[in-house]
């Protein structure tokens, strides 16, 4: 089966994330399939279902010995379908490019990882391919994976437009909860407006971003950012409002942790605890995700880019991946995927000339590395 019959087949199976959109399908099918795919060629097969409906699939071709091993990670969740532009399930091509929900992100680098290592044979060392749930929300299905499986070097084939991609951001989510006190509006001095008071603190955090952006730079990625995502408060329109919760995201860049970036939010508060009467907050930390940084001298890194033929392009991305799951579990890895656009757009597509040329890439580089 060619890289782009498998796509269109992976395209068709819907594989909505249900964390994102309530009663979205989940990953049961696309498993299904996947895994009959592997069985068929001869691969072991592991599925992973910690949580009912959002498995992963694990398929190892083991090598004859002595040999380094390599995983390919993919993730085969979607965003939503609802305003996709046409029908998100059918593929089309046209104009050499393949549409569809998921062509771009990520279901052609998955096709073209399982059919890299369905090609790739002789092998001494083993071949790994872990087609993930859940990367989209949580990331369950890598972090379950890791519990089982591990390699030497490990490819996440997210798409990079077949350009190198050595680190990306961090984030942390975070909740800040400042408190009023409740009081009939015609009574101001028995109240105090939490909403008002909040609006101190979105002034200090716009301050707080400026501060980041003119600070360090990483050499690929810049500069962390914060911003408010949400934001919610009040009872009525007669009422001094007791609480006002806002939303924050702060994205990270190698060198911060997510205890770093709790410790500049405290100090915010704690600045307006001392300068703004009545101010008073609480602050919840929520996920986080490390950010990403690559060994550019990693065995994984110069065998791909041997690979390539043609001097590589290194980038940054400013999104979060899987990748920074391998990094730290101790395992080499990189980015590499195929060109396209769209991800959770309205319209998504991908370059079917990438992505033949990304299965040839990962068959060269799985040979090479594994051999």
């Amino acid at each position: 089966m060619t890289p782009r019959d498998l796509l269109a087949r992976l395209v068709s199976l819907d594989s909505v994330n249900p964390d994102l959109v309530p009663g979205g399908a989940g990953e049961r099918e696309i498993a299904d399939f996947c895994s009959g795919w592997f069985a068929a060629r001869g691969f072991e097969v592991h599925r992973l279902e910690r949580r009912p409906g959002r498995p992963s699939v694990v398929a190892v071709r083991q090598g004859s010995g002595g040999g380094k091993s390599l995983m390919l990670n993919g993730h085969v969740d979607t965003v939503g379908l609802a305003g996709y532009d046409g029908d998100a399930l059918r593929p089309e091509i046209r104009d050499g490019k393949m549409f569809g929900r998921g062509t771009f992100d990520m279901k052609g680098g998955v096709a073209a990882m399982m059919v890299a290592a369905a090609n790739a044979t002789n092998l001494r060392g083993d071949v790994i391919v872990a087609c993930v749930a859940d990367e989209e929300h949580g990331s369950s299905g890598t972090a379950e994976v890791l519990e089982r499986f591990t390699a030497d070097a490990a490819i996440v084939t997210e798409p990079s437009h077949l350009e190198v991609t050595l680190a990306h951001k961090g984030f942390v989510w975070f909740d800040v909860e400042v408190e009023g006190r409740a009081a009939h509006g015609s009574r101001p001095e028995l109240g105090v407006d939490a909403i008002a008071k909040a609006g101190h603190f979105l002034v200090a955090l716009e301050r707080l971003g400026h501060d980041l952006a003119a600070g360090p730079r990483h050499p690929l990625l810049g500069t962390g950012t914060v911003h408010a995502s949400l934001i919610g408060g009040g009872e009525e329109a007669s009422t001094y409002p007791s609480r006002c919760r806002i939303t924050l995201e702060r994205r990270t860049v190698p060198g911060e942790t997510p205890q770093h970036a709790e410790d500049e939010l405290r100090a915010v508060l704690a600045h307006l605890g001392d300068t703004v009467p009545d101010f008073r907050a609480t602050l919840t930390r929520g996920l986080a995700r490390d950010p990403f940084e690559a060994d550019p001298g990693a065995e994984v890194v110069r065998t791909l880019v041997a690979n390539l033929g043609e001097p590589p392009v290194i980038r940054a991305e400013p999104f979060w991946t899987d990748c920074a799951l391998l990094a730290a579990a101790g395992i080499p890895c990189l980015l590499f995927g195929v060109d396209g656009a769209g991800a959770h757009a309205a319209t998504e597509h991908v370059d079917l000339a990438s992505l033949d040329r990304l299965t040839d890439v990962l068959t060269r580089t799985i040979t090479d590395f594994c051999g």
